[in-house]
C-alpha cells in the first residue's frame, strides 16, 4: 500500500494487531528484506515495514538528504499513520536512523533492536577521503572516450576494495556521502532504553568490533552474536534472529 509523507509516495506493509513494531531496512534494500524473518516472529504486534525514500517502490527524495533528513522522515511517517511505536527494529542503515533518532529524542519506542547496525566510523577520515577523491576522479577521467568502456568495471573493483555501498547509489550519491560522514558513538551513549544488538559473526560490512563498541556505549544493551552468519544475518538465519527478538520483546 502507499501513503504520502513529506510529498513523497511511500510504499509500506502493515500487518497484524497490537502494539507497533516498526522495521527499517538497510541501504540499497527494501521492506522485503524481512520477509523470511516475519513468519518466525510470534509477537502480538502490528508489524509495519516500509521502503525508505529512494529505495524499493518509494519515491526518491527531492533533494540531497543527510541522516537527520531520514530521521525527520520516519517521524513524519509515524505521525501520518498516527501510531505509537513500541519496538523499533533496524538493519544496517535502518539501525543508523534509529540510533540517531532515539538519541535526539525525535523517534520514540520502549525497546530497540539493532541488526548489524551501521553508525560506528572506523578510519573515517581516510575512507571518506578515498570515496570523495574516487568520485571526482571517475567523474572526470572515465568520461574520456577511450576509457568509457572500462568505467563500470573499474568503479566496481575500486569501491569493493574500500568496502563501500557506493556502487549503484545513482542519484543518492551525495546523500550517501553525507550519511557516512557521521559517527554515532556519542549518540549511542544517549540511548537509555533497553536495546538488543544482533550480529552475524562473519559480518564484513559492520564488523563485530562495531557491535562490541555499540554494546559498550549503550548502557542497557545486550549483544547476541550468531555464528556462521554475515551482514544479512536476518536472512541467513531468520529462525535464530526471530527467537532472539521474541525473547527480548
Amino acid at each position: 500500500m502507499k501513503i504520502i509523507v513529506q510529498n513523497l509516495a511511500i510504499n509500506y506493509k502493515d500487518e497484524g494487531d497490537g502494539s507497533v513494531a516498526l522495521f527499517l531496512h538497510g541501504w540499497q534494500d527494501n521492506l522485503h528484506t524481512f520477509d523470511s524473518l516475519i513468519p518466525f516472529l510470534f509477537l502480538k504486534k502490528r508489524i509495519i515495514r516500509l521502503d525508505l525514500p529512494g529505495f524499493g517502490e518509494s519515491d526518491l527524495p527531492k533533494e540531497n538528504w543527510d541522516l537527520d533528513g531520514y530521521v525527520r522522515f520516519i517521524d513524519g511517517f509515524v505521525k501520518k499513520l498516527d501510531i505509537q511505536v513500541d519496538v523499533l527494529i533496524g538493519h544496517s542503515f535502518g539501525g543508523r536512523i534509529i540510533v540517531k533518532g532515539v538519541a535526539d529524542k525525535i523517534l520514540k519506542a520502549n525497546k530497540i533492536i539493532l541488526i548489524g547496525s551501521a553508525g560506528i566510523a572506523k578510519n573515517r577520515s581516510i575512507r571518506n577521503l578515498i570515496l570523495k577523491v574516487l568520485a571526482k576522479i571517475f567523474g572526470l577521467i572515465m568520461h574520456i572516450p577511450p576509457l568509457n568502456f572500462l568505467r563500470e568495471k573499474m568503479r566496481k573493483k575500486v569501491y569493493n576494495l574500500v568496502g563501500s555501498d557506493y556502487i549503484g547509489v545513482g542519484p543518492l550519491k551525495e546523500t550517501f556521502l553525507k550519511i557516512i560522514k557521521e559517527d554515532l558513538s556519542e549518540s549511542a551513549k544517549k540511548i537509555i532504553i533497553p536495546t538488543l544488538l544482533i550480529w552475524g559473526k562473519n559480518d564484513k560490512e559492520t564488523p563485530i568490533s562495531d557491535a562490541e563498541k555499540f554494546h559498550r556505549l549503550i548502557p542497557k544493551s545486550e549483544l547476541k552474536i550468531i555464528d556462521g552468519a554475515g551482514h544479512f544475518v536476518h536472512k541467513e538465519n531468520p529462525q535464530k534472529v526471530a527467537e532472539l527478538i521474541n525473547l527480548f520483546v
